[in-house]
């Protein structure tokens, strides 16, 4: 489940490339880059051989291309392809231009396997996914603080009536104590 192989050309040179599994994606692939047009223009597309997807985007010359199984949709591999592709742009600038073939294999088939491996195992890779994961996890705060305003309302209602009884409580003993201030001033008068 994800994504098996990942390369990166440039018109028919492949210049890295690397397979997760021993398949013959790498011919297939050369293959594709020899039917796709040989134009400029930047294209997204996909093409089906067995079980399996091979998703490519050109852009600026540059292809790159990636074979997934079918669960994976087409959202992850095309995240996936462009990522790859600001990475290589990034890393080697102007060196893309005039690369021989497999001149980049080394070090960028590490970033490919790590990449592979991201995008194929880590839901947070795919970012519709993870803003699911975020809007879920605002919603759970949401009625984590609804429920903690509902129970201090509960709280508040609760003060409200103790206040009131408190309220009348202290009306009564105020009129009682009023009597009795009252009583003992006449007992104290009877007495003088």
């Amino acid at each position: 489940m994800g994504i098996f192989y990942g390369m990166v050309a440039r018109g028919q040179v492949v210049l890295a490339e690397f397979s997760v599994t021993q398949t013959n994606a790498s011919t297939i692939a050369r293959q594709i880059l020899e039917n796709m047009k040989d134009g400029k223009s930047d294209s997204s597309s996909s093409f089906s051989h067995d079980r399996y997807i091979f998703h490519v985007k050109r852009t600026d010359g540059l292809t790159v291309l990636c074979m997934a199984d079918d669960a994976s949709g087409r959202r992850i591999p095309f995240a996936f392809l462009e990522d790859i592709l600001q990475k290589f742009v990034k890393t080697y600038g102007r060196a893309i231009l005039s690369a021989s073939a497999y001149a980049m294999n080394d070090e960028f088939s590490r970033i490919l396997s790590q990449q592979m491996e991201y995008f194929s195992n880590d839901p947070n890779a795919d970012r519709l996914n993870r803003l699911k994961g975020e809007m879920s996890q605002v919603r759970s705060v949401m009625i984590d603080n609804i429920e903690k305003v509902l129970e201090r309302g509960d709280r508040l209602a609760l003060l409200v009536e103790k206040t009131s009884s408190m309220q009348g409580k202290s009306l009564r003993f105020k009129r009682q104590s009023r009597r009795y201030k009252n009583a003992m001033w006449w007992r104290d008068c009877k007495f003088t």
